[in-house]
């Protein structure tokens, strides 16, 4: 779980329901964090109602990492379906962050795995 959580309302309240619904959805993405990076994470999360007709409901997710800050922004109708769609897009760019400050070492790794079992 993501130690560091501030969620903010704008123009709307939050519900018990709905607060326990972000907190079990952005919360657990500690886990396609690196352990030495899970610390020092933390997460702003900001839900608004906008006044647009098609698009009523907003989410912002702020993640600070080290060396990097993840931004998404989704509008839906629905503001679990807003949730559910950031939660996927952070999980995309968690691995992406992921990946970049790796240098490597996982793709040596495999390489490493998949030539000892090939011979």
């Amino acid at each position: 779980m993501i130690k560091r959580l501030e969620l903010k309302a704008v123009h709307t309240t939050v519900d018990d329901n709905l607060r326990t619904y972000v907190l079990k959805k952005i919360g657990q993405l500690d886990k396609y964090i690196s352990r030495h990076n899970r610390e020092s994470a933390h997460a702003e999360i900001q839900l608004k109602e906008t006044n647009s007709k098609s698009n009523n409901y907003a989410c912002d997710v702020t993640l600070h990492l080290p060396h990097e800050t993840i931004t998404v922004h989704e509008n839906k109708s629905n503001m679990y379906a807003a949730i559910d769609v950031v939660e996927t897009k952070l999980k995309q760019k968690i691995k992406q962050y992921k990946e970049s400050r790796n240098d490597g070492k996982a793709r040596r790794h495999m390489w490493a795995r998949f030539n000892r079992h090939a011979v």
